[in-house]
């Protein structure tokens, strides 16, 4: 497969900056609805935006994306979502890695590469709103492209009933592309989301897929674009749900040590993390996922 996909490339690129353009709305307007209850005090807060470079040795332009940060709200503690689409040529590590895991041949030949996606990663005032994570994108090298991503929900204090509507609304998005296809992503979840050090999962799971494409460019970016479609309605309604309930010393603490696992997940086994500092991007995007506060024992 060495087909250019110029003009599918610039259609994925739009298309995650347009999803990061409607996140970031719904989530200040639940800034803004948080007028009465914890916290409801304060501004509601606001993203700041900062454009982000994919640095190279030689200098040259090598794409980038938009850092967008929101720190210290009414409901959000930390929340980013990042937007990029970076070019160049891999290194001869990220080559040889490719190559094998990926069954590509020709990497050291011709080893150009374009990526674009989305990533985001919210971490909340409340105890009692579930931490979450979402990310696709789009890889494409001269041999050969494909799509990956997913998305996954991280309470420290578990309620069923909102893990049941996480992962219900992630599998109607998923059916219309396929039976089976949910319980199939929500295993790999399960799998990839997993902390072996601590023999415990990070959280309740989602949906995961890395490496997607069945020769149909148009069939796997409608498939991403549902993953992407997903997201909103799977979380928000969790937040309305919690964002005004009570909290204590106690539940602060469970959430500080539950965000430990987090920081413990994504600098030892990530692979956006591994790759986003391995090809020069901007490292403050890349560790963008960690949270503010975390507390060990």
């Amino acid at each position: 497969m060495t087909e250019e996909l110029t003009a599918e490339r610039t259609r994925a690129a739009d298309w995650f900056r347009g999803l990061r353009d409607e996140i970031v709305a719904a989530f200040e307007g639940l800034e803004d609805a948080q007028a009465e209850g914890p916290l409801s005090d304060r501004e509601p807060g606001r993203f700041d935006v900062t454009e982000t470079r994919r640095a190279t040795p030689d200098g040259s332009d090598a794409g980038g994306g938009l850092m967008s940060v929101m720190r210290g709200g009414r409901v959000f503690e930390k929340v980013g979502v990042n937007v990029s689409t970076v070019y160049g040529e891999l290194g001869p590590e990220a080559q040889a890695a490719m190559a094998a895991r990926k069954g590509l041949p020709g990497m050291q030949e011709d080893p150009r590469f374009w990526a674009s996606g989305i990533s985001l990663v919210a971490h909340m005032q409340n105890p009692h709103c579930p931490a979450v994570h979402m990310n696709t994108r789009m890889f494409w090298t001269p041999h050969g492209w494909w799509f990956g991503g997913g998305a996954d929900l991280n309470p420290c204090i578990e309620y069923d009933e909102d893990t049941a509507h996480f992962h219900r609304v992630l599998e109607d998005h998923c059916d219309p592309h396929g039976a089976g296809q949910y319980d199939r992503l929500k295993a790999w979840a399960d799998e990839y989301f997993y902390i072996p050090h601590r023999g415990r999962a990070r959280g309740v799971g989602g949906i995961f897929l890395d490496d997607h494409c069945s020769g149909d460019w148009e069939a796997d970016f409608a498939f991403i674009r549902d993953i992407g479609r997903a997201f909103l309605p799977a979380y928000l309604p969790l937040v309305e749900k919690r964002r005004r309930s009570p909290w204590s010393d106690a539940d602060k603490e469970v959430q500080l040590v539950h965000r430990g696992l987090y920081a413990e997940y994504n600098l030892v086994y990530d692979r956006g993390t591994k790759f986003g500092l391995a090809t020069g991007h901007d490292a403050n995007a890349v560790l963008m996922s960690l949270p503010p506060m975390a507390k060990w024992i």
